[in-house]
């Protein structure tokens, strides 16, 4: 039940769709749906006129428990958006040509003697007897088989011990998201935003003035309008922090093109000249996008190295975005909101950026404002969400920092000193293996472990705990260890066959 407190916002107003847009529509309509009728009136405002970025297709586990909180099923799901699983990310090229690593969505084994089997497996690469966690990362063997289905529920087997997520289409989703927010009473207004109203007072946004000349009233307005920040920044002037010291990618070139074989259950992401690429592979499509920073490749080259390695035939013309990464000051201030590109940007390489909206929208129904509008809701808002989104950006400078790639682009990565939260991480993990995970971290140790590794960066020494036992006997049990995986894998459908019937 909605408090009596919290009943005082009678009306949202979602500038913007798009995925971010019709994500808050839907959720916030779900949430406070009744019998009869939404307890909030909940209007979201676009143009058609106006595009979306839509280029975020790949995601992480969490988006699952998302739609079954909307209440959308999960073939529904599929089949709507076209949707294929992904079991992580293929990073390949970042330490060398031909490299290859894969940051699963999964454990590396149950604790042996309280201790993670990561250390087991410290001790063994410190011995010279293995090369990598591959062979116990349960996703990372079924991406290269080529294998999926779901997480069995019998903790004592080795197919419990991983997750996934999905790619799709972003365009198709926000029109299912549309469809099923509109079936729960979300009104969308059609139209430009030309100017804004706001109380003399306290400075509250109050109307929206659109081009035809209506207007939009409402108590609470939530910004999906990407980039510009048309309320967040351009009337709040919330103020943005800039990262491009630590993360210098400020463009993008995005491209669909046609399927060149079954799809696989993994993004990948290779490393290029001046930035990396990105390939997503959907039911009946395959994303591209090339990632770069403008300083060391321009435009036109980054795009033909693009078009050099795609696969397909390229289905649209080419879509090219400048960003700036970093975040929103404040991204609650008054009583706007921002979400989405509003409110801050970290470049896909981790697919964060559907689940930094999931994130925010749950965020906002938790500290949802009373009629008051009490400060210290908005002030706890924007601590977590500026430390969620900095624990984001220290996991994709660990990329750029370790990688030892040739060039000049790489070599200004590796040569800034990083900053002292992920400082502080890289010092701890090389001396023990260890991950300190501070508050709202996206990603667990698993995560951070792939990366670290699969960069090179392996820790000097295991755990005392994890060195009592005999080294031999060690070796053995992990062998046994990924022999099972192995078997359990071989046992599992081919990706594209689990897909079947949900395309149409």
């Amino acid at each position: 039940m909605v408090g009596q407190e919290r009943a005082g916002v009678r009306h949202v107003a979602i500038v913007g769709g798009g995925t971010a847009g019709w994500m808050a529509a839907a959720a916030l309509a779900r949430a406070f749906a009744r019998r009869d009728r939404c307890a909030v009136r909940i209007t979201l405002v676009e143009s058609d006129a106006i595009g979306t970025i839509g280029v975020g297709e790949a995601t992480l586990p969490p988006i699952r428990r998302f739609i079954q909180t909307i209440g959308l099923a999960e073939d529904d799901f599929i089949r709507s958006t076209a949707a294929t699983a992904k079991l992580g990310i293929a990073f390949k090229d970042w330490t060398r040509p031909g490299s290859e690593y894969f940051h699963g969505f999964g454990d590396y084994g149950p604790s042996v003697g309280g201790q993670s089997w990561r250390q087991y497996l410290f001790r063994l690469k410190a011995a010279g007897r293995i090369d990598s966690l591959a062979p116990w990362s349960v996703p990372t063997v079924m991406a290269r088989a080529g294998r999926f289905a779901p997480p069995v529920d019998d903790a004592r087997s080795a197919l419990s011990h991983f997750s996934y997520a999905y790619q799709f289409d972003a365009g198709l989703f926000a029109r299912r998201l549309r469809t099923l927010a509109e079936s729960l009473g979300v009104a969308r207004r059609e139209g430009r935003v030309c100017g804004v109203e706001r109380e003399a007072t306290r400075g509250f946004v109050r109307t929206l003035r659109m081009e035809d000349g209506g207007v939009v009233e409402a108590d609470l307005f939530i910004d999906c309008s990407g980039f510009r920040g048309l309320l967040i920044e351009q009337e709040m002037k919330a103020g943005y922090e800039d990262w491009t010291r630590w993360l210098p990618c400020d463009s993008a070139v995005a491209m669909p093109s046609g399927s060149a074989g079954e799809p696989e259950p993994l993004t990948t992401a290779r490393a290029r000249h001046a930035g990396w690429q990105w390939r997503i592979p959907l039911q009946h499509r395959v994303g591209n996008g090339y990632v770069y920073c403008s300083d060391h490749i321009a435009d036109e080259a980054a795009l033909d190295d693009l078009l050099n390695q795609i696969e397909g035939a390229p289905l649209a013309e080419p879509n090219r975005i400048r960003f700036v990464a970093g975040r929103r000051r404040e991204v609650w201030k008054g009583n706007v909101v921002s979400l989405g590109l509003a409110a801050g940007f970290v470049e896909p390489l981790e697919s964060t950026s559907i689940n930094l909206i999931q994130t925010g929208i749950g965020r906002l129904l938790e500290l949802f404002p009373g009629p008051d509008f009490d400060p210290s809701l908005a002030r706890e808002y924007n601590r977590r969400s500026a430390a969620e989104i900095e624990r984001i950006r220290d996991f994709i400078i660990l990329h750029y920092h370790l990688a030892q790639r040739d060039g000049p682009f790489w070599a200004q990565c590796r040569s800034t000193p990083p900053p002292d939260t992920l400082m502080d991480k890289i010092e701890l993990f090389r001396a023990r293996g260890e991950i300190a995970l501070l508050e709202d971290e996206s990603f667990r140790e698993d995560s951070w472990a792939a990366v670290f590794t699969g960069l090179e960066a392996w820790p000097r020494q295991a755990t005392p705990l994890a060195c009592l036992d005999d080294l031999d006997a060690v070796e053995r049990q992990a062998k046994t260890f990924a022999a099972l995986i192995e078997r359990a894998v071989a046992s599992l459908p081919a990706h594209s066959r689990h897909f079947n019937g949900y395309s149409g």
